[in-house]
């Protein structure tokens, strides 16, 4: 008879494993991350991995929420914190700044960087869904400034926040193409700059 272990080893993490699944996703996006890829950085074989997970899919999906309450949160933070839209945004574009280039993680955001490329329909329509909930995020408090009369009546808060989150895509690519901190936080500045009252 048989006795050997079967499945995942006992000594499975699976917070390290989501971790380190997330790191390989973030590195080169949910199409080019393969399941070889994602066993090798995982330290379990496929049939572990699918056992733990699933598939790639929702491994991935598990990912993603992962890294919005460890990476992503703050902008729903700064929204919420400061006084101003403008407060916040500024805020969000600052610390994007240093998220998108801090060393101990590749650089960028993982939901924009991820979805390039992606032959999947779902996974780019989830991914999009969670882009469009930020700019849902930043227009709802447009729209509050423009209320109390913080913001010009006649501010278009649809573009405005659609133009705060092409700022922020735009910093996560460049970060990925070698963008400094000072030099985000230089475009994030200027991005300021453009908005309404200043």
């Amino acid at each position: 008879m048989v006795t050997g272990q079967r499945g995942r080893p006992r000594s499975f993490d699976r917070d390290a494993a989501l971790d380190k699944a997330m790191l390989a996703f973030w590195d080169r996006g949910y199409e080019a991350t393969s399941i070889a890829d994602l066993t090798r950085a995982l330290g379990i074989g496929a049939p572990s991995l699918y056992a733990a997970f699933g598939d790639k899919r929702k491994l991935f999906d598990e990912v993603v929420v992962v890294y919005g309450s460890r990476y992503a949160d703050f902008a729903a933070v700064a929204l919420a914190e400061e006084p101003t839209a403008r407060a916040a945004v500024g805020r969000v574009l600052h610390e994007a700044a240093e998220v998108y280039t801090d060393p101990a993680h590749p650089p960028g955001c993982m939901v924009i960087s991820a979805a390039v490329n992606t032959t999947s329909d779902e996974v780019a329509q989830a991914l999009r869904e969670r882009r469009d909930a930020s700019l849902a995020m930043f227009e709802s408090r447009i729209r509050a400034d423009v209320a109390t009369g913080v913001l010009p009546a006649d501010t278009d808060a649809r573009a405005l926040a659609r133009y705060a989150g092409a700022v922020l895509q735009g910093m996560s690519q460049q970060s990925r193409d070698g963008a400094t901190r000072e030099e985000l936080e230089a475009v994030a500045a200027l991005a300021l700059r453009a908005w309404p009252g200043e």
